[in-house]
């Protein structure tokens, strides 16, 4: 499928046609009011760095620009590069052609050679690599204090649910332990070109000053929450058994040491649950 600009409800960037690319997971959002609704929903002031991944054709960016000192964006279609170029030309905006998986996000902002008084990730993600981007970005980058990210509106149920609901899993444990997470915006499929399947959500990860519990080893304490949901009928003590092979007496002796009961599942479990039970299992 081919769109030129003039196809692109509202926008304003002027350039050639474009070939859509789905290995690269391209949906572009159209719609100026919810953009501009991203951009509201998120605690960037003019003195801020914004990092956007994949800007695509520059909607976003345009809206990110209004209220951000600069915009730091990544985009690994080389073929947008220079429409991108073009579009920004003398503009706040420093336009990075690579993976960010593949960069050092903390170089890169230091590369700037500027001061900001914070920095934030706004983005419309390609699906099929939000979890990883999300975890480089809270793994490796030291200085970003909020993600605004927009992404499947199962991942956000997913990302924000709480202990005790249907959707809550390791990845909701994972990403709470690091941050506190919130839906902003419920997006409908039909705002994008090409429409995607599924709806969307934006969601707000505000990323803790200080946590309040520390794992002793959080490598550790990952491995524990991702093995405790392997699979979700049965209760914490038979997946810590199959999957590490603890002994199931000393696993339902942990869990009444902490005050639960033997035959709980892993998610009626909070995340400092989780801390308590994975440094407990380290002495055994």
């Amino acid at each position: 499928m081919k769109i030129g600009t003039k196809s692109v409800i509202n926008t304003t960037l002027k350039a050639e046609e474009f070939r859509i690319k789905k290995k690269f997971g391209q949906n572009f959002l159209v719609d100026q009011n919810i953009l501009s609704n991203i951009v509201k929903a998120s605690s960037a002031t003019k003195d801020s760095l914004i990092i956007e991944i994949g800007p695509g054709l520059g909607s976003l960016t345009e809206h990110l620009l209004s209220k951000a000192k600069h915009v730091l964006a990544y985009e690994i279609d080389g073929e947008l590069i220079p429409i991108l170029q073009n579009t920004f030309k003398n503009q706040n905006v420093t336009l990075i052609h690579d993976d960010y998986l593949k960069r050092n996000v903390d170089e890169d902002i230091n590369n700037l050679n500027m001061e900001f008084d914070k920095v934030v990730m706004i983005a419309n993600l390609p699906y099929y690599i939000t979890t990883p981007i999300i975890f480089k970005t809270l793994e490796e980058c030291t200085v970003v204090s909020e993600l605004l990210l927009m992404m499947q509106l199962e991942v956000a149920r997913r990302l924000t649910s709480k202990p005790k609901t249907k959707d809550y899993n390791s990845l909701s444990i994972a990403i709470q332990y690091k941050t506190n997470a919130e839906i902003a915006i419920k997006v409908p499929k039909t705002v994008f070109i090409p429409a995607p399947n599924v709806d969307s959500a934006v969601v707000k990860l505000s990323v803790k000053e200080k946590i309040d519990i520390v794992p002793k080893n959080e490598e550790f304490f990952y491995k524990v929450v991702r093995g405790s949901f392997t699979q979700r009928r049965k209760t914490l003590v038979n997946n810590l058994h199959s999957v590490f092979g603890y002994e199931k007496v000393q696993i339902q002796e942990l869990l009444s040491s902490i005050g639960h009961r033997p035959d709980i599942r892993s998610e009626h479990l909070s995340v400092s649950d989780f801390i308590l039970i994975s440094d407990k299992l380290l002495e055994l």
